[in-house]
């Protein structure tokens, strides 16, 4: 029983960090966002909610600086106050920002954002788990092994993750006669717009694809629908 004791620890401590986080999530974002209420946006976010025969679609602003779009646990899309400043000085189309909005649905509609609470919480248990057990016999070492498994596992899902809501956005967009366009032109300015510094991190590491393989997908999904056009 005894060598059992560190994986039944760490799963007790993941399912306690799920419910936090959930908790922690939806309470930052209730005390600090407000209804987006844009005149041109809503005529494009009506022609994604006819391609959905849905009645709207609500978008929210999340009120910090970075530029950011996000899909909550429960559902809810997000845009950063950030995000929005960066479309309203016309660094971003209306287009551009309505990309970022079928993104984060497309996480909604494919069960990514509860999915990756879940994840989450999976990695906290899992690298909790081999921390314990490597240090007995890697002390010192131990630790970073763990963290490095758990951000590699991290990494790849994630990854995995935002080609597909990269599809359900270009399919949306395709139906809803806006095309994959703004999608392309809006990857072209992320890395500007985030400020990111290309080449620092190893594409395997991060988070999301390299910006020039996100585009080749769209290019061969376009590729796809022309053909069978």
């Amino acid at each position: 029983m005894l060598k059992f004791t560190p994986i039944l620890l760490a799963v007790l401590y993941a399912m306690a960090m799920y419910h936090f986080s959930v908790w922690r999530t939806k309470r930052e974002l209730d005390e600090k966002s407000t209804e987006l209420a844009d005149p041109r946006l809503k005529v494009l976010m009506d022609r994604l909610a006819a391609a959905l025969d849905i009645e709207r679609i609500r978008v929210n602003i999340y009120e910090i600086d970075p530029v950011n779009g996000l899909a909550a646990p429960d559902g809810r899309i997000f845009i950063t106050r950030g995000f929005y400043r960066k479309y309203q000085s016309g660094e971003v189309s209306a287009e551009e920002l309505t990309s970022v909005i079928a993104h984060e649905l497309g996480h909604v509609a494919l069960g990514h954002t509860r999915r990756r609470m879940i994840d989450f919480s999976g990695q906290n248990a899992l690298r909790t788990a081999l921390a314990m057990v490597l240090s007995r016999f890697l002390p010192g070492i131990g630790v970073m092994i763990a963290n490095g498994i758990s951000t590699l596992l991290a990494a790849r899902i994630s990854r995995d993750d935002e080609y597909e809501a990269d599809a359900y956005a270009a399919a949306l967009l395709h139906k809803a006669g806006i095309g994959v366009g703004p999608q392309k032109t809006l990857f072209g300015k992320l890395e500007t717009l985030t400020q990111a510094r290309s080449g620092v991190v190893p594409a395997w590491l991060m988070s999301h694809p390299k910006t020039t393989d996100r585009i080749a997908a769209l290019e061969k999904l376009e590729g796809r629908w022309t053909t069978t056009s």
